[in-house]
């Protein structure tokens, strides 16, 4: 449902596999079967440093930030994150959102 919405209002998605190809920004769920978001995020960041990384989860912000942020998960408190179920306009607004934020300083 996500790439639809995404595909629908002029986003490309395109599938990670062999694509060696500049990636802007990566949508992915923080809990996936046999991986995480997190796991996805850093294997793809390897090779493409500037690459923004935008999380969804179903879990409550609260509850989903302790559970996702502990060391096991590695899932950083301040991370960009959108809570499902989103509409269109919502996830338009978090891309947004992340694409135009600056990196931190080191």
């Amino acid at each position: 449902m996500a790439r639809e919405m995404l595909e629908g209002e002029g986003y490309a998605v395109r599938v990670a596999t062999g694509y060696a190809g500049r990636f802007i920004l990566l949508l992915t769920d923080v809990v996936m079967p046999g991986a995480s978001g997190q796991d996805l995020a850093q294997q793809l960041g390897l090779q493409r440093p500037a690459m923004k990384v935008l999380y969804m989860s179903a879990f409550s912000l609260v509850k989903g930030q302790q559970q996702f942020s502990d060391a096991e998960s590695g899932l950083e408190l301040s991370a960009p994150i959108i809570l499902k179920p989103f509409t269109t306009e919502r996830l338009m607004e978090k891309v947004r959102e992340v694409l135009t934020t600056k990196p931190a300083s080191p």
